[in-house]
């Protein structure tokens, strides 16, 4: 299992999300997964693995060149740009992705992960997880405005009580601190967030919690 590298805050940018290995796994490999449809019901369960430093800088299945801390993912046959959110069944961790290349290569897996999201999903210790994939139909990410707005998040759950007992925790150091849902067709979760008034004060933010174990992602939106 292939491992990424650097523990640098993760940045996501609009509208391409930024918010160990499968051996097999490769971007910029001439093979294709056996075609697997994804489920009427707009939610899969299945396997997970990440992909990493190996493959950072190749061009993808779609052309995109892959950036390991960008929030992406390669699936069998959802369609290039679609978002899913991804769901660690071991610990109720959440993230959403972009599918931008194709894969997993190995039978059973239904998704291999960016290193940016196997670090917020805790997959990148294990290497791979069994996770749920929920379709975002309708979801474009965040968008850019004139007026940007900067927030550090740093944490996305299912249960709403952990999120607020998260939300408690930081508020006593950092201010503004709140919870934002973000509902699919199977469930809600709650992604904990901190503001800030730029980019530059954001990256300072998400460094002093990636310092204290958080896995962070600054989102511009």
């Amino acid at each position: 299992m292939r491992r990424g590298e650097g523990h640098r805050p993760i940045v996501r940018r609009t509208p391409v999300l930024l918010l160990a290995f499968a051996a097999l796994a490769a971007g910029a490999c001439s093979r294709s997964p056996a075609p697997v449809a994804f489920p009427e019901s707009g939610v899969q369960v299945g396997d997970a693995s990440w992909y990493g430093g190996e493959f950072n800088g190749r061009p993808t299945s779609s052309r995109e060149i892959y950036d390991m801390n960008d929030m992406t993912a390669a699936h069998p046959s959802l369609p290039f740009g679609t978002y899913v959110m991804v769901t660690n069944l071991d610990n109720e961790k959440t993230a959403v992705v972009r599918i931008n290349d194709r894969g997993p290569f190995v039978k059973h897996r239904i998704i291999d992960l960016s290193y940016a999201a196997a670090r917020v999903l805790g997959v990148v210790g294990p290497g791979t997880a069994r996770v749920r994939l929920e379709l975002l139909k309708g979801y474009q990410g965040e968008t850019t405005a004139a007026a940007a707005r900067f927030f550090v998040q740093v944490g996305a759950f299912a249960v709403q009580e952990n999120a607020y007992a998260l939300k408690r925790r930081l508020e006593t150091r950092y201010e503004g601190v709140f919870v934002a849902a973000l509902r699919t067709q199977a469930a809600t979760y709650f992604r904990v967030r901190v503001p800030a008034k730029n980019r530059e004060a954001a990256l300072k933010t998400a460094g002093r919690l990636a310092d204290e174990g958080f896995p962070v992602i600054v989102l511009e939106e």
